[in-house]
């Protein structure tokens, strides 16, 4: 089968990769859309060791499924993190830290960049015919949004801030809407400002930033300048999500985060059923995010793409004969 794979650093397509087979209470899924996110991009760069098939945000078709015969046809997203469920994490309900997993794409398994991919039926999730492949795509990243209001309460008079316009944080500044708080986004560039003006989402410079008045951060770049950023804005006993993570060590003056109080949340991924309801009901509209699709064969100038300033959402599109 046709795929996208990473070796030390560099990205090349191959032919020469066998179907995957499904195991037992596995299925074996036809990509339609996958969706290339900053991880991704981070991984080319280093961000963690691995070597394979990259990618963890697809919208496919299950065509084998042993044992589960009832999944064949319909059209799925899949969470990323394949668990063992008999370790202490997954025994007490902490599955995506679970100590044996692997993730799609990025640990131990490969991932999306692929005409096919296999994963537990457990990890699958049918989409509604009300929702098209293009939204769908967006599942996993609008699941890792909504996690925030899992582990957080947001009240509506709370003043919250986004750091970060990107890809994900236009989606969480879709989903933070809902909570009626009281929601500014910086942003860098134009073209970001005007998606989030279009959904009455207030938009602010870094310049305009208050210093220590926000009583939610949600940092979004990865970048150590915008958690510089976020900490300066926020209060004190104030809640600082970190949504993106950072290549290397970063330095942080954790004696301001003792002194202020400071609530220090990492979020990573989140609900996938909440997450398809919001696309079904049509509460987010995050194929707004398109910035451009590739046909797969195209695949390396898709990543060249999805690395320049401002751009936001890449597609790959699949082409796939029968299995």
């Amino acid at each position: 089968m046709q795929t996208l794979w990473l070796e030390e650093g560099s990205l090349r397509l191959r032919q020469d990769i066998p179907l995957p087979v499904p195991g037992l209470d596995e299925a074996l899924i036809k990509v339609r859309l996958a969706g290339i996110c900053a991880t991704d991009l981070e991984m080319v760069r280093g961000y963690y060791p691995f070597k394979g098939i990259l990618g963890h945000e697809f919208v496919g078709e299950v065509v084998q499924a042993p044992g589960h015969t009832n999944w064949i046809g319909q059209r799925v997203v899949g969470e990323i993190n394949i668990t063992c469920g008999q370790c202490h994490n997954c025994k007490s309900g902490r599955r995506t830290h679970c100590e044996q997993r692997t993730t799609l794409g990025i640990r131990d398994r490969n991932g999306a960049f692929a005409e096919y991919l296999t994963l537990p039926v457990e990890n699958l999730h049918s989409v509604p015919a009300s929702i098209s492949d293009e939204a769908a795509v967006f599942t996993e990243p609008l699941a890792a949004a909504l996690e925030i209001s899992q582990q957080i309460h947001i009240h509506p008079g709370d003043h919250v801030l986004v750091v970060g316009a990107g890809r994900l944080g236009q989606i969480i500044a879709q989903t933070l809407t809902l909570t009626g708080c009281q929601l500014n986004v910086v942003v860098r560039h134009a073209l970001h400002q005007k998606l989030l003006a279009e959904q009455g989402i207030t938009t602010i410079i870094e310049e305009e930033v208050a210093a220590r008045q926000w009583d939610i951060v949600v940092e979004a770049t990865g970048s150590p300048s915008g958690f510089d950023l976020a900490r300066r804005a926020l209060r004190p006993r104030g809640t600082l999500v970190l949504k993106s993570t950072y290549k290397g060590n970063m330095e942080v003056n954790f004696s301001s985060l003792v002194v202020d109080e400071i609530c220090l949340v990492g979020s990573r991924c989140g609900p996938f059923p909440p997450a398809l309801n919001l696309l079904q009901r049509g509460l987010v509209q995050p194929a707004r995010l398109i910035s451009e699709r590739f046909p797969f064969a195209r695949a390396q100038s898709a990543f060249e793409r999805a690395a320049q300033p401002g751009v936001l959402k890449v597609l790959l599109q699949f082409q796939n004969d029968p299995v």
